[in-house]
């Protein structure tokens, strides 16, 4: 069965009229013009049930493959969940023809990006290949779908319990406030209810689960009945269809059993229900209320209503919570749609010692201003002009396109729904939002989660109860060790050897785009690259210096300055310079970091010229207001108090410590909360006028306009900008073996430890960083097929993910390896990378250079198909000189590359001292790390100076 279609987006003429209706503006800032997109594709079925969806787009040799099954969490049962979540894993381990890690090693070979992932109604798989690689992708994929499950064994099984365990333990045990989902969505369902419980499920079902249980569930749901394919890239087409029918076209039908209706989601009180948080020192108040499922007629008004709300200063709740009653720095209102219920979130991270019952009272207090002022016509017109550039976003890849067609495919039962949905939200009016408002929240039963920092219960809401909480325990030894054996079983059958590997098709031709550049006469360096793909254009206004040109002891202060730049201009309020970036629907933001300043952001291409008179107006008529700079130095406290609980972030601050020791980069650019506290305006004008110079500073640009339009509205800028030189930058750090050894930070009580090693090795500019990193490549660059992960996640089962690196900028920086591990396999985790980087230059071999130099040849087809990807390019033609193709020029080096030379490169970059610092639970874990051989932990304290 086919079906020819044409997916139009906003460049049909009933959306662009719709567009224009609902955005137009006096100035006309964002009339659509007369812009005319759209995504042509062909929908197949086979015999077999197996949806199929072809995309057709030429603009880079490359092919993304999404295979979308209809099955996430929702489809199992209570008392065994979280199989959906594990398939995913299993689905990559192994297949009949592929061998067991076949598929990493496969894509590796291929040059791919892959993936999966689950949500409560589906799961995927996707790989972005360059287009040679199209056959094999398709032969791999089917090879899953029709001939995976004989190979998994009660061995297989029980390993990838122990990954999908440290991947929660990582994102949820490990994490400030990862309960809380679980605590809202276990009192919002009923019970039975499948959004009950979580995507990740249960780790006492997972051990529960046998495998006749895996195998039970496979045969249920994981038919080609029950899955979307979706190809999007430079194909052809009738080929593409071929390859589809010849390799997937013999699996099987199978049928799909329908799922019943779930329990109605109706709650009869409002539950409030408190958790002390481990690794949580602010108190967090959530709000939710039970809504609608996804592309109900009024999940859109809903979707209005959130943005409404707390998307912007001028909305009632930032106005009441953040301005007047001054209880936070931050307020967000989300609406969550899945296939079967939606829920309607609030949410805020109060500040330090906050009473919630106070700001659940400003909370209804904002709700109370809301119904009274109802809904300007300008506020929306501001939250609607976002959506055709949100629409353009989510397209600017294959895969994205083919993510979309999926999607649509899946739960709208058409793959070219997206012009009415685009359609339904433009039309939402002011009547629909308070009409939801007044449906699904006002007077509604909600369920409150309050989580309050260790022995801070009073904070949390009054008649809160406590909520049940399921945390693993971690016992030094409890888990078994095991030999993974894989099935050996065999499908019978077929009328060709699928056995038999396909061949590469023809070698594409990858093209590096061109860079243009041009001197504005104040001295400014313009960039760019004209890309017409889509109608957006991305830009980056960077300065080099960041923290490193503050002066002395005002650390932090270019990152406050960051904050405050988009708390209104000179001639404008910050709620007037919100809604003129807005209704432009652009997206600015201002940051800074360790080495650079910037702002950045992206636009439609008609409305870039407003958009850089207001970046223009940004830079040079900051506002500096005393009460907007308060309020900014309450940001960054937060985030500071906020980090200072996340072991991760705790990690990450004390190992640049180490490694950097008295120089400018051993500090965090976000500055002490002593030091932010003391920063002044004047603090912040100083900074303003010594570090965003001309003479700092190069505009970068990618996206649908030419080196002319580019650079024409920059003009202004450059008469007004005077140049001026940048400030003087400090000498480089230097690396010192005295900094090296064994270091511990106590978190008490953590899930999993979690690992920082390196020191300070490379700029990006010496001649041995791109070689040294196509010779780490093998140990932990390699994403899912590195030794370093085939070892610690996929055989012993340790941690969810590794890996390893060099990072340099002008300045050295670090080679590194990071990790998660559970906290009982701390040393052993340790001891078999101590041992990896001992034996990998003298065991590196020819296989291992040819694994290598497959995927970096091939990748880099990947390395210009986004504005992002294509910026970057700009970035590092601008900051270290490189030619605009330096991507293809590196290929010779690998190329080039030998044993010998990666021998050499071990040698010499991965024997030397190292920083070895572990974050997690002291009580358990220190004591046996003298084992390791490498001395005694030196104790730390959390911001990485010694303990004590």
């Amino acid at each position: 069965m086919r079906t020819n279609r044409k997916l139009h987006l906003t460049g049909a003429a009933t959306i662009l009229a719709l567009l224009a209706t609902a955005c137009a503006t006096d100035s006309g800032g964002t009339d659509s013009g007369g812009t005319d997109f759209a995504i042509d594709f062909e929908r197949y079925e086979l015999d077999n049930g197996l949806e199929v969806i072809l995309h057709v787009d030429d603009s880079d040799p490359l092919a993304a493959v999404a295979m979308t099954f209809h099955v996430g969490s929702a489809r199992e049962v209570e008392g065994r969940t979280g199989f959906a979540h594990l398939f995913e894993h299993l689905f990559f381990l192994d297949s009949e023809n592929l061998g067991s890690g076949g598929l990493d090693r496969l894509m590796t070979r291929i040059g791919s990006s892959t993936n999966g992932s689950t949500s409560r109604d589906r799961t995927n798989y996707f790989e972005v290949v360059p287009i040679d690689g199209l056959e094999k992708t398709l032969w791999a994929e089917a090879d899953k779908l029709g001939f995976f499950i004989n190979t998994v064994t009660e061995s297989v099984v029980a390993k990838e319990k122990q990954v999908v365990k440290n991947e929660k333990r990582q994102g949820v045990d490990n994490r400030p406030y990862g309960h809380n989902e679980y605590v809202i969505d276990r009192a919002m369902y009923p019970e039975g209810h499948p959004y009950s419980w979580q995507v990740i499920g249960s780790l006492a079902d997972l051990d529960a689960a046998t495998l006749e249980d895996t195998k039970e569930f496979h045969a249920r749901w994981y038919g080609p009945g029950n899955a979307t394919l979706v190809v999007a890239g430079a194909l052809d087409v009738e080929q593409t269809m071929a390859w589809i029918e010849k390799y997937f076209g013999e699996i099987p039908a199978r049928e799909t059993p329908t799922s019943p209706d779930p329990p109605e989601v109706r709650l009869t009180e409002s539950p409030r229900l408190y958790h002390e948080d481990n690794f949580g020192n602010l108190p967090l108040l959530t709000l939710s209320w039970p809504t609608v499922p996804r592309y109900h007629p009024d999940a859109y008004a809903l979707n209005v209503l959130s943005s409404l709300l707390t998307d912007g200063k001028s909305t009632p709740l930032y106005k009441v919570l953040v301005e007047e009653e001054e209880l936070t720095p931050q307020v967000s209102t989300y609406h969550r749609t899945d296939e079967l219920a939606g829920q309607f979130n609030f949410q805020s991270l109060a500040f330090a010692g906050t009473d919630l019952d106070d700001l659940l009272a400003a909370v209804e207090a904002g709700f109370a201003r809301f119904e009274e002022e109802g809904v300007p016509d300008s506020e929306l017109r501001r939250v609607k002009a976002g959506t055709e550039t949100g629409f353009y976003r989510g397209l600017s890849s294959a895969i994205g396109k083919a993510f979309q067609l999926a999607d649509y495919a899946i739960f709208a039962g058409d793959p070219g729904y997206a012009g009415e949905d685009l359609r339904r939200i433009l039309e939402v009016s002011a009547d629909d939002v308070m009409r939801v408002y007044e449906t699904y929240l006002k007077d509604r039963h909600y369920v409150a989660t309050s989580f309050v920092p260790r022995d801070q219960v009073e904070l949390a809401l009054e008649g809160s109860g406590r909520a049940e909480v399921v945390i693993e325990p971690i016992v030094q030894g409890a888990e078994a060790e095991f030999t993974v054996v894989r099935g050996e079983e065999r499908t019978p059958g077929g009328s060709f050897d699928r056995s038999a590997e396909p061949p590469f098709g023809p070698s594409p031709t990858f093209r590096a785009p061109e860079v243009w550049r041009e001197t504005l006469d104040n001295g400014l360096s313009v960039l760019g690259v004209e890309d017409r793909e889509t109608p957006m254009v991305q830009f980056e206004l960077d300065f080099r210096g960041g923290m490193l040109v503050e002066a002395p002891g005002k650390t932090g202060v270019a990152n406050l300055l960051a904050e405050t730049m988009m708390e209104g201009t000179a001639r404008r309020t910050p709620e007037e310079l919100e809604e003129a970036i807005d209704l432009l629907g652009a997206a600015l933001s201002v940051s800074a970091g360790n080495t650079g300043f910037s702002i950045s952001g992206s636009v439609m291409a008609r409305n870039y010229d407003e958009t850089m008179a207001l970046v223009e107006e940004i830079l040079l008529e900051p506002r500096f207001d005393s009460d907007r700079f308060e309020l900014a130095r309450q940001r960054v406290v937060n985030l500071i108090r906020s980090l200072d609980a996340n072991p991760a972030a705790v990690a990450s601050q004390a190992f640049n410590r180490l490694l950097y020791g008295d120089h400018t980069l051993a500090q965090s650019s976000y500055g002490t909360i002593d030091g932010v506290n003391a920063l002044t305006l004047d603090d912040l004008r100083a900074y303003h006028a010594s570090a965003l110079v001309p003479g700092a500073a190069a505009f970068m640009v990618a996206g649908a306009v030419s080196a002319d339009e580019a650079t024409a509205p920059l003009a202004t800028l450059a008469q007004r900008w005077e140049d001026r030189a940048a400030p003087e930058i400090p000498a480089p750090p230097v690396w010192s073996d005295d900094r090296a050894g064994l270091y511990f930070i106590d978190v008490p009580g953590a899930a999993q430890s979690v690992l920082n090693i390196g020191y300070l090795a490379l700029t990006r500019t010496d001649d041995d960083y791109h070689p040294a990193t196509v010779m780490n490549f093998r140990l932990g660059g390699g994403g899912f097929a590195s030794d370093l992960t085939q070892v610690l996640r996929e055989g012993k089962g340790y941690t969810y993910g590794v890996g390893s690196g060099f990072s340099g900028g002008h300045y050295p920086g670090p080679f590194s390896i990071s990790s998660s591990v559970r906290s009982n396999v701390t040393l052993e985790s340790l001891e078999i990378i101590k041992d990896m980087l001992e034996t990998y230059g003298p065991t590196y071999d020819d296989e291992d250079l040819a694994f290598t130099q497959g995927y970096l040849l091939r990748a880099n087809a990947r390395a210009f198909e986004t504005l992002g990807a294509k910026l970057g390019v700009v970035s590092a033609v601008n900051e270290y000189g490189f030619a605009p193709d330096y991507v293809l020029q590196q290929e010779q080096t690998v190329r080039d590359m030998t044993v010998e030379r990666v021998r050499e490169l071990a040698g010499q970059y991965l024997s030397g001292e190292m920083v070895w610092l572990v974050v997690g639970d002291a009580a358990t874990q220190m004591g046996r790390l003298e084992a390791l051989g490498l001395g005694t932990p030196v104790l730390l304290d959390r911001s990485g100076r010694p303990a004590g």
